[in-house]
């Protein structure tokens, strides 16, 4: 009997697993983590990387001036094991949702202290850790699949959003 439960629980765990990575699968924007170190510390950014497929981006998908999840499916989550510095805002280590504000001319980063959400449906400003303005660049090839990186520039990252022909960048520092 025991050794019958046991084969039902073990063919239930692996449906289970299987159930999940065929989701995970189906997905139309595959998921990344995008992680760097910075003053031994770790900070990672995890989010769904949609693609253009033809689409108008900024101004159309995107809209301007609204709160965008920054990626596709959940919020885009930014993580960090010290206190660190992104622009002018003090970001607690932690974990925070990663919003943006994009505007033809400058966008906004926004942290939310509520870390797990879907997408910015329920985004509520008062949830707010701060805001910070984001350097805008355009480039001349299109970037298909909304990239993050987080690049090492001396004793800070800049942290780069690249999709369609825009590039929003901001400094992550130590305190």
């Amino acid at each position: 009997m025991m050794k019958a439960t046991a084969i039902a629980a073990a063919s239930l765990a692996a449906l289970a697993l299987v159930a999940t990575t065929h989701a995970e699968d189906k997905r139309a924007s595959p998921h990344a983590d995008v992680t760097a170190t910075l003053a031994g510390k770790k900070i990672t950014v995890s989010y769904g990387r949609p693609y253009m497929k033809g689409r108008t981006i900024f101004g159309g998908l995107v809209p301007w001036g609204e709160v965008w999840r920054t990626g596709a499916d959940e919020a885009t989550t930014f993580s960090t094991e010290a206190d660190v510095v992104i622009g002018g805002l003090k970001v607690p280590k932690g974990e925070y949702a990663l919003f943006t504000i994009p505007t033809e001319k400058q966008w906004t980063l926004v942290l939310s202290k509520t870390a797990r959400q879907w997408g910015a449906f329920s985004y509520d400003a008062t949830q707010d850790l701060g805001r910070t303005p984001m350097t805008v660049a355009s480039v001349v090839k299109p970037v298909e699949q909304f990239t993050i990186e987080m690049v090492p520039a001396g004793k800070r990252l800049t942290l780069k959003l690249s999709w369609d022909k825009t590039v929003a960048s901001v400094a992550i520092a130590q305190p």
